[in-house]
């Protein structure tokens, strides 16, 4: 595992150029890649809620509202339970996208990698991998978060606004790679998700 902690933001990708491709499941049927698409589903939550901040810096950014109002702006969304629960604008959506990449981590990447007679491996490494990213990015824009919400500057703002985007960038992509080239194994050896 890298410490990416240590890496400027820019420098943190996800390497599209090294991703590999599944191998096809030729026993897999319509049925089998409807079933591996339900992960699609669970994925477009997370960009709902992505959007919903996506919104507000949008606001911010366009001069509809200075950033000084960010945590007013913030908390009249549902992301308010956010700073109640957790301390953290970040706080609830950042755990539950941690919480899903554990899950697949431990249990759906692993099923999927030993009911393939391991033709996934590589494909499961890079999603971990990737991971890694995510999960640096969502520390970093939980403090970013944190750090406008006690000095609404305009420093901090552009700082929580391009971790964001960072981290809207990358989880896209990373969500795009993962459906496509796992649909049809969660379909076929798992019966979807």
């Amino acid at each position: 595992m890298t410490d990416l902690s240590t890496y400027p933001l820019d420098d943190l990708d996800l390497n599209e150029a090294a991703r590999p491709k599944a191998p096809p499941v030729p026993e897999a049927t319509d049925l089998h890649r409807r079933q591996g698409r339900q992960l699609a589903a669970i994925h477009r939550h997370y960009l709902m809620e992505m959007g919903q901040i996506g919104a507000v810096l949008a606001r911010i950014e366009a001069g509809d509202s200075p950033p000084e109002n960010l945590k007013r702006i913030v908390l009249s969304l549902d992301m308010a339970e956010n700073l109640q629960a957790f301390g953290s604008l970040c706080g609830r959506e950042c755990q539950v996208l941690k919480f899903h990449h554990d899950i697949e981590g431990a249990d759906m990447f692993p099923r999927v990698e030993a009911a393939g007679g391991g033709k996934f491996r590589e494909i499961v490494a890079k999603l971990k991998a990737e991971h890694e990213v995510v999960h640096e990015l969502i520390i970093r824009l939980g403090n970013a978060a944190d750090a406008l919400t006690s000095d609404p500057s305009e420093e901090n703002f552009a700082q929580a606004a391009a971790t964001f985007r960072k981290m809207e960038e990358i989880v896209r992509s990373h969500f795009g790679y993962e459906e496509t080239e796992l649909a049809e194994a969660i379909g076929y050896y798992l019966g979807g998700i």
